[in-house]
């Protein structure tokens, strides 16, 4: 059980409730500095414009941001009563009636020793993301691409995995199911780290565990089979705002986040020659996100599967020259723009694979762009961050919305302290609330005590969160998951 959270800065800033909670919004935009952008709305929906899904990503954005809303409304009315009697029995009530598990020993209040109301948002914010994560719905979407399951075009294209690595940053926090469209089924791994600067050793790991599984399981298919493991970076940009709204590990700085991805990628695929000879067996794909639109450029590798920083595919661009064709015609656009990227014929048989692979991602983001343009009629009207929370240790990809949360996979806080401060940084820019940091950890079921095992990393690093210097007041909760998906249980829980 958890003791009360109260505050030292006196009974009347409690009483009066002027704690500040995390920003729901971020700033907007000042209209006169903008820049002209290549993108704009014409006079109905692109052909590869899918309104089904564009009105649910909508609906479940909605319940985010109103499910956020409610739990801070909820405690600015509560905060005035926390003397009464009944008030932690009030309190947990009237918080599990929005979808927050709260623990009554929060709320136990003394006229000398009021509530730290800021804290407890924060820990109610971190039970708030797990309620939404066990909600849920992302995870079969998109199963399907024009009536064929994905997961078999993925292994006609010739890869057998796919591992993708994006930036921490919370606006790359709905790239799997709303900027690139791909079925959470099919993603072998999703780490995501400041600046996207991935460890090669751990994911040098971690493909050594997918090929084994290959050669002792047979999954997800044979070893001779010709496939390869596919490892994708994804960088991001601002097109409103590059010199402030970029990626903040590397400055703003476009060509730096850029190059530095790309040069991680050749390093990991080296690391696999180096202790495999297989680096032939890993193929690379350099991907960049404005944030400002959700469109994305893709370096199409070459014959050779090279790929060059200044060679792409602009999904900004396609969306103009394509937004008055007949679909099929906009598909065959497609087909042939990344073609001319790879330096081939669009028939050509070699590199066949990756170019399919290429146009369906860039088919699924012309259909985001779409949606952003029919509902903003230009880019995001809000600039730069708006998360609502920072996770470390393991990623949750259940919920995928832009700007929910600043998320650095991490062993420990030691390793991962860099991308943490990041992520502190930008939330602590928002308001004078405290910063929610939620430490997740999976554990395999099937192993015994693995959960034993994960609840102490877990505790170290929160201990960890909680002796770090940082510039900003920080609320650290602990929870377990089991790696097969499902609920995530608090550690206060398991005491």
């Amino acid at each position: 059980m958890m003791s009360a959270i109260h505050t030292s800065s006196g009974p009347n800033k409690a009483w009066r409730a002027s704690w500040v909670p995390m920003a729901q919004k971020a700033r907007p935009r000042s209209t006169p500095s903008r820049p002209a952008l290549s993108l704009s709305v014409g006079g109905g929906s692109h052909p590869f414009a899918e309104p089904a899904i564009a009105l649910d990503l909508d609906r479940r954005e909605q319940e985010v941001e109103s499910s956020f809303a409610r739990l801070s409304e909820t405690l600015r009315d509560l905060a005035p009563r926390q003397f009464e009697d009944d008030f932690p029995a009030l309190a947990v009530a009237r918080l599990r009636a929005i979808g927050v598990d709260a623990d009554p020993d929060w709320f136990h209040a003394h006229w000398t020793r009021p509530l730290d109301m800021g804290a407890i948002h924060a820990r109610a914010a971190s039970r708030l993301f797990a309620t939404l994560v066990q909600s849920g719905t992302e995870r079969d979407r998109y199963a399907s691409d024009d009536g064929e399951p994905v997961a078999e075009l993925i292994r006609r294209w010739g890869f057998h995995a796919v591992d993708i690595t994006p930036c921490a940053d919370g606006r790359l926090a709905g790239l799997l199911g709303a900027v690139l469209r791909i079925p959470l089924s099919i993603v072998t791994a999703r780490k995501s780290f400041a600046g996207a600067m991935f460890n090669v050793a751990q994911n040098l790991h971690e493909w050594e565990e997918v090929e084994l599984n290959r050669h002792r399981r047979g999954l997800p298919n044979a070893p001779d089979a010709g496939t390869r493991f596919l490892k994708v970076g994804v960088y991001h940009y601002s097109s409103v705002d590059p010199a402030h709204d970029g990626c903040a590990a590397h400055g703003s700085d476009t060509c730096r986040a850029m190059t530095a991805l790309h040069g991680r990628l050749l390093e990991f695929q080296a690391a696999a020659q180096a202790m495999h000879g297989a680096g032939d067996e890993i193929a690379l794909l350099l991907i960049g996100l404005d944030t400002d639109t959700d469109a994305i450029r893709v370096h199409v590798p070459d014959a050779s599967g090279a790929m060059d920083d200044n060679r792409f595919v602009d999904a900004a661009d396609l969306y103009q020259t394509t937004r008055d064709m007949p679909r099929d015609a906009a598909k065959d656009a497609v087909r042939e723009a990344v073609a001319r990227a790879a330096g081939v014929h669009a028939d050509d048989a070699g590199t066949e694979g990756m170019r399919w692979f290429c146009g369906y991602l860039l088919k699924n983001n012309i259909a985001q762009v779409d949606a952003v343009l029919q509902k903003y009629h230009g880019p995001y009207p809000e600039a730069g961050h708006a998360e609502k929370l920072i996770v470390i240790g393991d990623p949750v990809d259940d919920v995928q919305l832009r700007n929910l949360a600043f998320q650095a996979q991490m062993n420990s806080v030691e390793e991962g302290a860099q991308d943490l401060k990041v992520g502190l940084h930008i939330l602590a820019g928002q308001s004078s609330a405290n910063v929610p940091v939620l430490v997740l950890r999976d554990f395999d079921p099937e192993i015994p005590g693995d959960d034993r095992a994960a609840a102490e990393v877990a505790d170290r690093m929160r201990a960890a969160v909680l002796a770090m210097e940082t510039e900003a007041r920080v609320t650290v909760e602990a929870a377990l998951r089991p790696g097969t998906g499902g609920a995530l249980e608090f550690l206060e829980a398991r005491t």
